[in-house]
């Protein structure tokens, strides 16, 4: 089994357990370059916000798209598009990636703007 293989493994039974309490989950993806997060409803139908180092306000403020610094920021600024919704409460998805550098900071920003999870 491939690495690819092993983390859409882990991803998926991670999934499994968000949907079966009915969670609105943060969704984490990254790449090299970029880091993206997404704030999707509790049926998986629906993605409500997400943020991105793609975004012009983000890239304005960060030379490079791939490192804690700019995760810190796509955090800061999904916290705030969810609590713009009335969103507080969130599932955390990893998607199979450790819990480790970019996706941690980038869950420790969203923690300290206001989103519980």
């Amino acid at each position: 089994m491939n690495t690819q293989l092993a983390r859409v493994r882990r991803a998926r039974k991670t999934r499994a357990k968000i949907s079966a309490v009915k969670a609105t989950r943060l969704s984490v993806h990254r790449t090299n370059a970029h880091i993206y997060a997404q704030i999707i409803s509790s049926d998986g139908g629906k993605v409500l916000t997400s943020a991105s180092t793609l975004e012009k306000e983000v890239r304005s403020q960060a030379a490079n798209g791939g490192n804690a610094a700019a995760a810190a920021m796509v955090g800061k600024r999904l916290a705030e598009k969810a609590k713009a919704l009335g969103i507080e409460k969130v599932a955390f998805d990893r998607s199979g990636y450790k819990f480790h550098g970019r996706v941690k900071a980038l869950a420790d920003a969203a923690r300290e703007n206001g989103l519980v999870f």
